[in-house]
């Protein structure tokens, strides 16, 4: 029997960002499904790398090479299956978006939306993602496929999924290279440093709480000098940036372990992973006020508001096992990265998809 090929095709992959992260987890559950998987992007560590396909001047500032039509149609050409993550969602490289979606046409393909344009303001009036009989799209929330099927196309919601029993970190090891003592607080934000992030409320609730600051993520976006500006006016220690055995890709275990409070004061995202990762890892979450949030919370968490330090205060004071129980439990109920594999062969069954 042949085995069949899937490509995962994006702007970049291999990162720490949501999307990479996310289709990694779709790669292994691809695998898990008997597919041989090939990553194809412009940036990061992958099989292809295509230059002209990472994100343009819209996010980075800097304008992309021309684009490697070649090498593009090369490296899809074998596929039998091309899941595509975000590259045809959002408008950072319009040019890659629509050589891919050319190449992909009466093709067997999944468009996986982590956002869609108009979700971000300065996209506000661009329009929905292209659509093809031969595809399939998918969105990692009901808000998203509500919208898109107000705009005549069809999607599955599919969310992100979690290792229920994810590795345990070193907490002390972090926390001395830190240069923490035993009784002090360290609240994490672990994410990129952008504006819809919103670091201030961040940096704010760690000085409320009188903790440590840590942010994780590199500035993006052309948000670098105000971040320098606001996280040297701190009150609070502060780090930024990876550290002992957290690195930019890897170790995320140990930040979590390290920390006594994860703060996601995000006004803005298509899923947003800490908030559950908080609640694999035991540990509380102050989480701010954007969309997909609320429809997490439906599940049954327990979140802190990130905007009221008091409530978390009082937490970290008395402490309550039974929040933390809480929390896990929904986590492991609903995002199990074990259910991943069952659900897209469902999905393929569903569109009639046989290999």
């Amino acid at each position: 029997m042949t085995t069949p090929r899937a490509a995962i095709v994006s702007f970049r992959l291999g990162g720490a960002d949501g999307v990479s992260v996310e289709a990694a987890k779709w790669a292994g559950a691809l695998r898990h499904l008997g597919f041989a998987v090939t990553t194809v992007a412009g940036a990061g560590p992958v099989d292809r790398l295509i230059p002209g396909l990472a994100v343009g001047p819209a996010v980075t500032g800097v304008e992309v090479p021309p684009l490697d039509l070649a090498g593009l149609a090369d490296a899809l050409a074998a596929a039998d299956l091309v899941v595509v993550e975000n590259l045809l969602s959002l408008p950072f490289n319009p040019a890659a978006a629509r050589a891919v979606a050319q190449l992909l046409a009466g093709r067997r393909a999944v468009l996986r939306h982590h956002d869609l344009p108009w979700q971000r303001a300065r996209f506000a009036g661009w329009p929905p993602p292209p659509d093809d009989p031969a595809w399939i799209h998918v969105t990692i929330n009901d808000h998203s496929r509500r919208e898109l099927a107000a705009r005549g196309i069809a999607a599955t919601t599919i969310p992100n999924t979690f290792d229920p029993h994810p590795p345990g970190g070193d907490r002390e090891a972090v926390r001395r290279t830190l240069g923490l003592d035993d009784g002090d607080r360290l609240v994490l934000q672990p994410t990129r440093a952008i504006p819809r992030k919103d670091v201030p409320a961040g940096l704010a609730l760690a000085e409320a709480l009188g903790a440590t600051f840590w942010l994780l993520g590199p500035a993006e976006e052309g948000y670098g000098p105000a971040l320098a500006k606001l996280l040297a006016g701190a009150t609070v220690p502060v780090h930024h940036g990876p550290a002992g055995l957290v690195t930019a890709t890897s170790g995320i275990e140990h930040a979590y372990a390290a920390c006594d409070a994860v703060v996601f004061p995000s006004r803005c995202e298509g899923f947003g992973n800490p908030p559950v990762e908080a609640a694999l890892h035991r540990r509380p979450v102050a989480v701010g006020p954007y969309r997909t949030g609320r429809e997490l919370a439906a599940r049954g968490f327990r979140w802190f508001d990130a905007a009221d330090a008091g409530a978390l205060r009082r937490f970290l004071r008395a402490g309550d096992p039974a929040l933390l129980d809480h929390n896990e439990d929904i986590a492991r109920t609903w995002y199990s990265q074990e259910r991943l594999p069952g659900r897209l062969a469902q999905l393929f069954a569903r569109a009639g998809w046989r290999w």
